[in-house]
Order: structure tokens, then sequence, then C-alpha cells
């Protein structure tokens, strides 16, 4: 038997080495961006790649809904914005207009 609780052992995480070969001029890329972020290269490829990920899984979600459902939004998309909140929005000074 462990002398360590299973909710300790539990709450390590367990790494594994993932190996890439990449040019040098995106090696050196990759280590310029993650200076600037004060990130050593590994912790900016993984969270590149996490954030990546995710990105790619969230774009696969299927949203399943019934029909009556999916005509009312349908129909909310065909409608021309409007309301006070949507002029407030039109009002918003843009940054790139200054």
């Amino acid at each position: 038997m462990s002398a360590i609780p299973s909710s300790v052992t539990e709450a390590v995480p367990t790494t594994r080495p993932v190996n890439l070969r990449v040019r040098e001029d995106i090696r050196a890329l990759i280590d310029q961006a993650a200076r600037s972020q004060g990130k050593s290269r590994s912790e900016f490829m993984i969270d590149a790649a996490r954030r990546a990920a995710e990105d790619a899984l969230l774009d696969q979600t299927l949203v399943r809904v019934d029909a009556e459902t999916y005509a009312r939004f349908l129909q909310v998309l065909d409608q021309p914005p409007a309301g006070e909140g949507f002029e407030r929005l039109m009002r918003a000074p843009t940054p790139w207009a200054r």
C-alpha cells in the first residue's frame, strides 16, 4: 500500500515529451515571441498548441435543436439589427478611427 494518499497522486498531472522538428527561422520566431511574453519556448508552444486544439474542437461542436427552434433562429438572423443596445454599439468609438 502506498504512503501517499490517492487524492494527492491524482492531482499531479503526468507529462510526456513531444518532439518536433522545426526550421531554424521558425524556431527563432517562436523564441522571440516566447521571450516577449516572459515564457520558455516549451511554455509558449504548449499554450499555443492547447489554444489551437481547443479552437479546432470548438469549431466542430454540433448543436442540435428542434425544427421550431431552428426556424426561430433563422428568423432572428434575418432581421436587421436594431434596438438601444445596437444603437449604443454603433456610437462606440472605434480604435482604428482615432
